[in-house]
């Protein structure tokens, strides 16, 4: 029997391949890169919104979620989503700047105040990934790192193999899940996946003196999340297709802000091998493409998720299994069609 091919090895493709495996499917992975570094292992490892999908991870920290604002117009913005969180059952406070201030005692916290998710989690998506993939090949999923994507084989009104610079691999069954490369995967299989490289950057400190709670820095919209004696600063969208070069600017934007909200946190602008990037997929209209691809009998696509890859992982893994075995699927996924823009 020919492995269901997997391709794209980030946290999407990882999942993908649990699911799968677990109903007892052969699975083989396929990745350009050397599976070490890339967009699922460096951003902010936040699990948002609080925690629709259960995850059960490793490294998985329970400290909530602070969205902190140091203007009225915002403010103004992060309450009326803490109200809409509440009539969809979701937990939410809104703290004023004392009562923020009380949750992180070693340092001042310079703004209005803060709506504060106590549900939400977040993890060190480094630890998740390895943890992840060793569990898989351990339980024989094949890898093929380092392996570029040419073209396809196709035979009988469906894809039979996989055409690559490191040769042809077959497969019964294939699932797209290479993040914003997936654009480029579905242009070789004739179809149409409108998908552009949103760039963001991180760098880790030392989280002296040490913040406690995860937070979003609103008005620079910049993640923070501590992780005891290091803490990560992450953020922007810079429009990039697959370009992956670093923009300082905007890595300087983000430092930047580290004083504007705690002016007490001793900072340290990164060196350039120090900055982490990663490409976000981003769909038009915000949603991912979860499905079966346009033509094509035997392949699917998982993609799209922008900043929710880590949140959404789990839950596009699920669906893409339960599409495999034509089963009902666990949610309406009509909203995710792969050829809703065709």
């Amino acid at each position: 029997m020919k492995p269901t091919l997997v391709i794209g090895g980030g946290i999407v493709g990882l999942f993908t391949a649990y699911y799968l495996q677990k109903t007892g499917v052969e699975v083989a992975i396929l990745d350009r890169t050397d599976l070490k570094d890339n967009c699922s292992t460096g951003n902010a490892g936040m699990i948002t919104p609080s925690h629709i999908i259960p995850l059960a991870a490793p490294g998985m920290i329970r400290k909530g979620l602070m969205m902190v604002y140091q203007t009225e117009a915002v403010e103004k913005e992060e309450i009326e989503l803490a109200h809409l969180a509440k009539k969809y059952q979701l937990e939410a406070e809104v703290l004023s700047a004392q009562e923020m201030q009380a949750l992180e005692p070693n340092l001042k916290v310079k703004a209005r105040g803060a709506v504060y998710f106590p549900g939400d989690a977040h993890l060190d998506p480094g630890v998740l990934y390895a943890y992840l993939k060793n569990y898989l090949q351990a339980k024989g999923v094949t890898f093929y790192a380092d392996t570029q994507v040419n073209g396809f084989a196709s035979s009988g009104g469906k894809i039979s193999a996989v055409l690559t610079d490191q040769g042809t691999i077959e497969g019964s069954h294939f699932v797209l899940c290479g993040g914003a490369w997936t654009a480029e995967l579905a242009k070789k299989l004739n179809f149409s996946l409108p998908l552009m490289g949103g760039k963001g950057y991180s760098f880790v400190q030392p989280n002296r003196p040490a913040i406690q709670i995860p937070t979003i820095l609103t008005e620079r919209k910049v993640a923070v999340s501590p992780y005891g004696d290091f803490v990560r600063f992450g953020g922007t969208l810079e429009v990039a297709g697959t370009n992956e070069q670093v923009n300082l600017n905007r890595v300087r934007g983000i430092f930047e802000s580290i004083g504007q909200y705690y002016p007490d946190f001793q900072a340290t602008f990164p060196e350039e091998d120090q900055i982490w990037k990663g490409l976000r997929p981003c769909s038009p209209d915000g949603l991912p493409y979860i499905g079966a691809a346009p033509g094509h009998q035997n392949v699917w696509v998982g993609a799209g998720h922008a900043m929710l890859g880590l949140t959404m992982a789990p839950a596009t893994g699920r669906l893409l299994a339960e599409l495999y075995h034509q089963k009902n699927t666990s949610l309406d996924i009509q909203g995710f069609e792969v050829g809703r823009y065709a």
